[in-house]
């Protein structure tokens, strides 16, 4: 009888790490203006990210994992525009 540890590339520890491997490639973080703006994402995406680490996207489609006090920075022109259209 074989073990898991015996055949390791049939599931387990392989298959989680190829897993997270596929994940991190398709939550690659984009570059850009993040860094100077606060976004508007949706405030279950931002408690999901807090809690799990991934990345969200905000309404003008920058990806990024929050990480600061998004009141110390102006908003983001792209975001309050969409925002503005989506609540007229």
């Amino acid at each position: 009888m074989s073990t898991p540890i015996d055949s390791p590339d049939q599931g387990g520890l392989a298959t989680l790490e190829r897993e997270l491997e596929e994940l991190i490639r398709e939550e690659s973080v984009e570059p850009g203006d993040h860094e100077r703006f606060s976004h508007y994402v949706k405030k279950d995406k931002i408690l999901e990210s807090a809690i799990t680490g991934k990345p969200v996207r905000a309404l003008c489609g920058k990806k990024w994992t929050p990480g600061r006090d998004p009141e110390k920075f102006p908003v983001c022109p792209t975001c309050k525009e969409i925002y503005a259209s989506l609540t007229s």
